[in-house]
C-alpha cells in the first residue's frame, strides 16, 4: 500500500486545494460536468489522450471529496451519470479564471510548453 513520504500541509489552504484537485484530468472533469455531460464516456471524448481506467480513478476520488455525486442506474448494460454537488459547483468560478487566463496568455503558455 502506499505511504506518503511528505505529509499534507493542512494549515496552507494552497496546498490543501491543490492535494484535492491534483490529477491530470480532474479540472477538466469538473468543467465538463458543470456543463452538463454526465456520462463517463463523453467525458472521455471530452478529454482527448484519457482513458476510461484513469478517469474512473479519478471520478472515484473527486466523489469521495464530496465534489461529485454518481448515480447508478440498475439496468443493462450498466448506466452511470455524474453531477456536481453543490460543494464542487464552489469550483466553478475558479475553473472559469483558469481558462480566463489561459485565453489571455495562450501564446506565452504555448511557448512555454513547446521549450519542453
Amino acid at each position: 500500500m502506499y505511504k506518503r513520504k511528505n505529509p499534507i500541509k493542512l494549515d496552507c489552504s494552497v496546498y490543501l486545494a491543490r492535494e484535492v484537485l491534483y490529477g491530470k484530468w480532474k479540472v477538466g472533469l469538473i468543467h465538463y460536468i458543470g456543463q452538463g455531460i454526465k456520462r463517463p464516456g463523453a467525458l472521455q471524448r471530452r478529454l482527448p489522450g484519457s482513458n476510461r481506467k484513469v478517469l474512473a480513478v479519478q471520478l472515484n476520488e473527486l466523489f469521495a471529496a464530496g465534489l461529485i455525486s454518481r448515480k447508478v442506474y440498475s439496468e443493462l448494460p450498466p448506466k452511470v451519470e455524474y453531477t456536481l454537488t453543490e460543494f464542487g459547483a464552489t469550483l466553478l468560478p475558479v475553473i472559469k479564471v483558469m481558462g480566463e487566463w489561459g485565453d489571455r496568455y495562450r501564446e506565452r503558455l504555448q511557448e512555454v510548453l513547446a521549450e519542453k
